[in-house]
């Protein structure tokens, strides 16, 4: 086992308005690369205080809590080592793979996570998956967020990744992602553009700003509207992390159960205990932002045939959407 060579300190406050959740899930969700049973792992290790005092797994967190949290680091491994991990493959030839990742897991080896990912999945599938300049993410063309599902490209050689990444680069992809998000929109379509710049509190985080960061567009359009939230469709017009979850958060239409992104607190009808009740419903029945990429296009490197993939919404999103229509 490898020993503990350092830690790493973090410290959330509850938001006003945040609805009733436990613990270990709040935890999973706000932390980037987090699993529910490290989590669960870190509260019985006394790792986790809320306000100064040791909670259990199911504590529910109130607004204005105080949690502080500490992550025992371990070394880095030699190797990447293959893991039987079921994979919902949707294609896949002698160049490439087209998979269907589900929400919950992590895309590569990081801190905190170096076992349990999709590379760790892929290389047990296949022993062809390209090397790249980063050698955590072999085969991996981009990536998407723990917490979001949906399809991802997968290259089996280097010249294939090579290309398929220049694809992105120029951004002649066809990438669509369904959400639902808090509120009405105004129009029933447009673009949101806004550069976007680490938060200035906490690096981990995006925002944006007028003056620093990226460039960064994101076309939207609505699919249906519910009394206090909206499905809709999105375009990336730019490709930058957490594009999609921040820009939605800065025009005030978060996207529902974002844990890091306004999306679990309460947006409307915060004060009518009816509405209040019904809306923390809504939130125990998806655990995470809800954000799918649905559909993924491109030109294949070799055959030069345009491959364009769709996939269904995953379950906790057709459940609140059911939900919601009722």
């Amino acid at each position: 086992m490898a020993k503990i060579i350092t830690e790493k300190k973090f410290q959330f406050e509850i938001t006003e308005g945040q609805s009733k959740e436990r613990l270990d899930v709040y935890l999973t969700n706000i932390m980037e690369n987090a699993t529910r049973s490290k989590i669960q792992q870190l509260i019985k290790a006394k790792l986790v205080l809320v306000n100064g005092k040791i909670k259990k797994s199911n504590y529910q967190v109130l607004p204005n809590d105080i949690l502080d949290l500490t992550i025992p680091v371990t070394p880095r491994p030699d190797t990447i080592e293959p893991e039987d991990i079921p994979l919902d493959i949707v294609y896949e030839d002698e160049y490439l793979l087209v998979v269907n990742k589900p929400a919950g897991m992590v895309v590569h080896p990081a801190l905190g996570n170096w076992t349990g990912t999709m590379v760790h999945a892929l290389l047990h599938h296949t022993q062809n998956l390209s090397e790249s300049s980063n050698e955590d993410r072999p085969g991996i063309v981009h990536r998407i967020d723990k917490d979001t599902s949906g399809l991802l490209l997968v290259a089996k050689d280097p010249w294939i990744l090579s290309e398929l990444a220049k694809q992105f680069s120029d951004r002649t992809t066809e990438r669509e992602y369904w959400a639902i998000c808090w509120g009405k929109f105004k129009d029933q379509e447009g673009d949101i553009i806004g550069n976007l710049t680490r938060s200035k509190n906490d690096r981990k985080l995006y925002t944006v700003s007028d003056t620093e960061g990226k460039y960064a567009e994101t076309h939207y359009s609505v699919i249906e509207e519910f009394e206090f939230a909206s499905l809709i469709k999105l375009k990336l017009k730019t490709g930058r992390t957490h594009q999609i979850r921040v820009h939605l958060k800065h025009v005030n239409h978060p996207i529902f159960g974002d844990h890091v992104y306004n999306g679990r607190t309460i947006q409307y009808g915060s004060t009518l205990p009816k509405i209040k009740q019904r809306v923390e419903h809504l939130l125990a029945t998806i655990n995470r932002q809800a954000l799918h990429a649905k559909t993924l296009g491109f030109i294949h490197p070799k055959t030069k045939d345009k491959l364009v993939f769709n996939s269904e919404l995953p379950n906790d999103m057709k459940e609140l959407i059911e939900k919601l229509k009722n």
